[in-house]
């Protein structure tokens, strides 16, 4: 049966930063979401288990066939197409020479005949209609996201890796992904962010600072067990707090108590009533007594300030995250960016923009959608000025700042911050460009549940 088993597995990067230590996990024939926050390894995992990055430490175990189905953002080469990411670039190459009599004798008897037609069915299943000498840079992000997809289960692996598959995709190719994975009889280890695909999941597992946990079911059922945990981890720390507190008031009332009694001796030493052999054994009783009560006393503030950190631990790693970002000062009415009879692209003689007018006045919010390749981000591009028109007049009129698809701009501002609490980024009052926060933002990401507006 097909398995993958990882027994003690750590990893560091080059530059020495730890990220992971002792990891032991086992997946089987089903599908497992790798969830857990940004930076924590899920993605290094998953190379590690392919085999495109070693580990520090620990092995890796595997029966059966793996594919990693890996994100292409950008369109590569010029005259790289499909049958390149499916690897059957020769054997594309055969057919052609085939049909032009150009193929030999060996060629000829050794073609894989059918291999264009697995290829389009292959991205058929993601919603993909294409050849196999289509070139990427004819394709958007979202496609050429499909076509790696499609790579991947192209060679019938018994372990499917995927990385964020959803991210810049269009809704239909986020329902053919969910779809593929909702009837996917095989293995498959799917990192991700998107809840309904991890809806579709057997098991979830959970990577933490404090390591690995695995729940059954989807992410519903994650998000239940994980709000017990939480409930419980909560009641944990009120309880180690109120313990640290008494420990603290029984630690005060002993050293008061001993403060008395040595006090008590020494008047008594004082009165000359007892003799200097017995007030000396006195005396060094005394001392040896206190010395094991306040060790004793020490101890056991030490374990219940133990306690305090692990359940703030542990409340830290289960409260999920949340972004605070400032409120924005732009007057009501105030015109915020204007298009008049704008036509842009990346080739005058196919633009994909055309004679579009719209004004937006804020404070407002505005979503655009549309399939991939549609120009949701030329339009962006043209907005932030990356993309001059081929003509018509753009006009910006207020501050702004572009949040990208990887959010760089918050990672920046989160590795900028000296603290991170109760799972909250604290936005600093400026920009990462030292700016203050501009009245407009344009954010080119898909709409998740639970976003409050």
């Amino acid at each position: 049966m097909p398995s993958i088993t990882l027994s003690a597995l750590s990893w560091s990067k080059p530059d020495g930063e730890h990220v992971f230590s002792d990891l032991d996990l086992a997946f089987g024939p089903e599908r497992t979401g790798l969830v857990g926050r940004n930076g924590i390894g899920k993605t290094s995992v998953l190379n590690i288990i392919a085999g495109t990055l070693r580990p520090s430490s620990g092995t890796v175990a595997i029966q059966g066939r793996v594919a990693l189905a890996r994100q292409i953002l950008r369109a590569g080469a010029d005259d790289e197409t499909i049958a390149d990411v499916f690897g059957a670039t020769q054997a594309v190459a055969v057919l052609r020479r085939a049909e032009t009599g150009e193929a030999s004798v060996e060629e000829l008897e050794t073609a894989d005949w059918t291999v264009e037609e697995r290829i389009v069915s292959a991205l058929a299943r993601l919603g993909l209609e294409a050849r196999a000498d289509t070139l990427l840079n004819q394709l958007s992000g979202g496609q050429r996201t499909r076509a790696v997809l499609a790579a991947a289960i192209f060679s019938e692996p018994d372990f499917l890796l995927l990385d964020e598959p959803t991210n810049n995709l269009d809704r239909d190719g986020r329902r053919a992904v969910i779809g593929l994975l909702s009837g996917w009889l095989s293995g498959a280890i799917v990192v991700s962010h998107d809840r309904e695909l991890l809806e579709e999941m057997d098991a979830i597992i959970e990577l933490t600072s404090l390591g690995t946990k695995r729940y059954g079911g989807g992410w519903s059922a994650y998000q239940a067990a994980r709000a017990v945990e939480l409930e419980a981890a909560q009641q944990s720390l009120t309880h180690a707090r109120k313990t640290a507190d008494e420990v603290d008031r029984k630690a005060r009332a002993l050293a008061e108590r001993l403060d008395k009694r040595d006090a008590s001796g020494t008047r008594k030493a004082a009165k000359g009533d007892m003799p200097r052999i017995l007030v000396g054994r006195r005396k060094s009783n005394a001392e040896e007594s206190r010395g094991k009560s306040v060790e004793l006393a020490e101890r056991r503030r030490a374990g219940a300030l133990d306690a305090v950190t692990a359940a703030k631990a542990r409340i830290e790693v289960l409260q999920p995250f949340s972004i605070r970002l400032p409120q924005t000062e732009l007057p009501a009415g105030r015109k915020v960016l204007a298009f008049d009879g704008v036509t842009a692209g990346y080739d005058p003689a196919r633009p994909i923009i055309r004679n579009l007018s719209f004004s937006l006045v804020g404070p407002r919010r505005l979503s655009v959608t549309g399939p991939n390749g549609s120009g949701k981000t030329s339009l962006l591009k043209v907005v932030t000025g990356e993309l001059p028109p081929f003509k018509g007049t753009v006009s910006v009129n207020v501050p702004f700042t572009l949040l990208d698809q990887s959010v760089s701009i918050l990672e920046r501002a989160a590795r900028r911050s000296s603290k991170i609490s109760s799972g909250s980024i604290p936005v600093p009052a400026t920009t990462p460009a030292g700016r203050p926060w501009p009245a407009f933002a344009f954010a080119r990401m898909r709409p998740c549940k639970g976003w409050r507006r």
